[in-house]
């Protein structure tokens, strides 16, 4: 078969005649999306969001084969629209959430669920990395933490929300209590470094997090011991152990201290400009007689700075924390550090300085008590159990995985694998702009370890051609008319019965997570996989 030569966003491409748009696209490197497609299953073309305009029509390239001279438009913004609204469809009836709503509410997008089942199996070193990935101090958070992500507990709405601040202390607490505690991989030096000025907990975090992606760290503080408004606790909330082993922990990845630096005083703004490649002034809530001296553009709450990308206005110089504004909660302190992090890197490496967009999440809402009583059905039944309020120890390891069993497993299983969720961020869908009341959440617990959510499948087709292509003794199709049709199987048998043969392929490939299996064979398909 001869080769035939077709353009995609000007850039030329030989490929196979007959070839689809889609695989010549991918010999280019684009990324063109789809929810549909598998090789072996052939062109199904049932979610449209990998459509291309040919010839001024938007078409799907999955389905389109390639012709000598054929131009095609991908990367467009038209394109991107087409594909975005097609994404955002599919949500219009899909019932789901990607992320818990306790993961939500994380200021520092702790990623609780998988925190709560690591510990729940005893992996104490996968939730060390877990915590230590998103928590800066994190034994310090999990004693004086207000805790927002428990406001959104679903376990709250049956008898008492799982104790997630006391399980973050308790591995926090295990892993200090380890001879050599752990560290965070660092990436490579960078050769770029960063001045921060103030070690309260703005700074220490900015500094945690600036210091993992290579850069030289540098924080400069007035008082002789890091730690700013945390030093002013009583022993009994934060003991000084607990807060040197954190610092301890900054030092030994890299973050030098240097005390009685008094911006305004002893050092100038400008001074620190021409020695690091970035400030971050995190100095905390400003006494009218310092602003003046400071040398940066003010506001009336504090020094002026960009809410999209911490900047000052002065080249190079960041601000955040209670500097900027005030803030209320120690982990949204830390959050802003986390931010500022995130805006300097970004500023460091040369791309385009803003906040990093928050994770997207479709979100199911409130829980009637018919759809409550499916999730109780992954919780352990017994009560909370908090640590003893008049001793300074907190959950034992008995206490702390039988804490964890009451979880109730609201985060979607195949979030961060979810291929509709992973588009949904890249084109910036509204998962709401065509939903309306929503349908019941349905969670079919299946032999074998099965489980099939119907609001989360988008009859793409992918698990209906495979037990064709496998000749499963029943398989799977889809039942129903029009907007009333939903995968099954035939003869009105369950889903387990069409997926004798294929079940962890039909898992591996549903892009939604509708198939997915329980936690207990999931870990035993992963163990026998090569």
């Amino acid at each position: 078969m001869n080769d035939c030569r077709i353009q995609i966003d000007g850039r030329e491409a030989e490929v196979p005649a007959g070839q689809t748009v889609l695989a010549a696209a991918r010999q280019l490197g684009l990324d063109i999306p789809t929810l549909c497609h598998l090789e072996k299953c052939g062109p199904l073309t049932t979610c449209l969001v990998c459509l291309v305009k040919i010839d001024g029509r938007l078409v799907p390239s999955c389905g389109t084969k390639a012709t000598p001279g054929m131009v095609v438009e991908s990367e467009t913004e038209e394109v991107h629209a087409a594909r975005r609204t097609a994404l955002e469809l599919l949500f219009s009836d899909h019932v789901g959430d990607c992320l818990s709503p306790c993961n939500l509410l994380c200021p520092l997008h702790l990623n609780i669920p998988v925190m709560i089942r690591q510990i729940e199996s005893g992996d104490y070193e996968e939730a060390t990395i877990t915590v230590r990935q998103a928590l800066p101090l994190a034994a310090v958070l999990g004693r004086l933490c207000n805790h927002p992500c428990e406001k959104g507990c679903r376990r709250g709405a049956n008898d008492d929300p799982a104790a997630i601040r006391e399980l973050e202390r308790f591995v926090a607490d295990q892993d200090l209590a380890h001879p050599t505690p752990h560290l965070q991989l660092r990436a490579s030096p960078s050769g770029r470094s960063v001045a921060i000025v103030g070690a309260g907990p703005t700074g220490l975090a900015a500094a945690y997090f600036l210091v993992r992606q290579g850069h030289a760290v540098e924080l400069l503080d007035r008082h002789h011991e890091a730690g700013g408004t945390l030093r002013h606790l009583a022993e009994s909330a934060l003991p000084r152990a607990v807060l040197t082993a954190e610092l301890d922990l900054l030092t030994r990845l890299g973050v030098r201290f240097k005390e009685a630096v008094v911006l305004g005083h002893t050092h100038q703004l400008a001074e620190l400009s021409g020695r690091y490649d970035a400030v971050v002034l995190a100095i905390g809530e400003l006494a009218e007689d310092e602003k003046e001296k400071l040398g940066v553009p003010l506001a009336p709450t504090g020094i002026k700075a960009d809410p999209n990308t911490c900047l000052t206005g002065l080249p190079g110089v960041f601000a955040a924390g209670a500097a900027v504004k005030p803030v209320k909660h120690l982990v949204r302190a830390m959050a802003e550090g986390k931010a500022v992090a995130e805006c300097v890197g970004l500023f460091l490496r040369g791309a385009a300085v803003r906040r990093t967009d928050k994770p997207f999440s479709s979100i199911m809402g409130r829980l009637d008590p018919g759809e409550l009583r499916l999730f109780l059905q992954h919780g352990n039944e017994r009560t909370r159990v908090d640590p003893c309020s008049a001793c300074a120890a907190g959950l034992k390891r008995v206490d702390a995985e039988g804490e964890a069993s009451r979880c109730l497993h609201c985060d979607c299983r195949s979030s961060g694998n979810c291929v509709l969720q992973h588009y949904a961020q890249t084109y910036g869908a509204n998962a709401d702009r065509f939903r309306s009341k929503r349908r019941p959440f349905e969670q079919q617990m299946q032999p074998g370890g099965v489980i099939f959510e119907p609001g989360k499948c988008i009859l793409c087709g992918i698990c209906v051609k495979l037990t064709e292509l496998a000749r499963e003794p029943l398989g799977l199709t889809f039942i129903g008319r029009g907007f009333d049709v939903r995968l099954g199987a035939p003869l009105n048998r369950t889903i387990a019965d069409g997926l004798q043969k294929i079940a962890a392929e039909a898992v591996h490939h549903c892009p939604t997570g509708a198939l997915c299996f329980d936690e207990k064979a999931a870990a035993q398909h992963v163990s026998s996989s090569p």
